[in-house]
């Protein structure tokens, strides 16, 4: 709240429009003396003369005063609300920056997140095999390699350069970009896991490219 004291020894609380209606009862004094006077011209003293043109006077410097408070309190205001909206810009500044930096840390986690569960997926078991199905010869589903011909289920994830269910020894690709990761050992001339690290041929030719 503005709190100034005005030249005029009014405070600044009594705001714009207590100002302009002193100015405006002013004017109306002044109107009625000056009215009063030119009645009255003809048969006045000079004494009095000079005292209604002195009240009329006095009444014009009165708001003039009042006018200049008016001046003064537009600035005061002017000045504060620029003010409190320089501050806004710097909060708002302040927050967008805070803003960008739990981004930045929630895009991180995530970054570091999908990295974990990609290499816990890679280190952990292959996907499980799913269970024969008793309509069709356990032939067809124990034939890895030669040619797996039985009915996939679409929800079934796929894997592999054959792009079949997981069954019997399946291997993982040890690059973590990957976008096949688990292939059957006959798809890939395994016949038993390999010593150290293993890349899949697709990621081979990427490599040595």
């Amino acid at each position: 709240a503005l709190c100034i004291m005005l030249s005029s020894g009014i405070n600044a609380e009594y705001g714009m429009h207590d100002l302009d209606k002193r100015v405006q009862d002013l004017m109306k004094e002044i109107e009625l003396i000056y009215s009063q006077y030119i009645e009255k011209a003809g048969g006045l003293k000079n004494s009095e003369k000079a005292k209604y043109l002195s009240d009329i006077r006095q009444k014009f410097d009165k708001s003039n005063t009042f006018s200049d408070d008016k001046v003064q309190l537009a600035m005061q205001t002017y000045e504060m609300v620029d003010k409190h909206i320089r501050r806004l810009d710097t909060d708002l500044q302040r927050l967008e920056a805070k803003q960008r930096n739990q981004d930045k840390k929630s895009d991180s986690r995530m970054f570091v997140d999908k990295t974990a569960e990609k290499k816990k997926k890679k280190k952990g078991s292959q996907p499980q095999t799913p269970e024969p199905s008793t309509s069709l010869p356990f032939s067809l589903i124990s034939g890895a390699g030669e040619g797996l011909d039985m009915p996939v289920d679409p929800n079934e994830p796929t894997y592999c350069l054959c792009h079949q269910v997981s069954y019997g020894e399946m291997i993982g690709c040890d690059n973590g970009d990957c976008p096949v990761e688990w292939f059957h050992f006959a798809c890939v001339g395994l016949s038993s896991k390999p010593k150290g690290s293993w890349f899949c041929p697709l990621c081979t030719k990427e490599i040595n490219k």
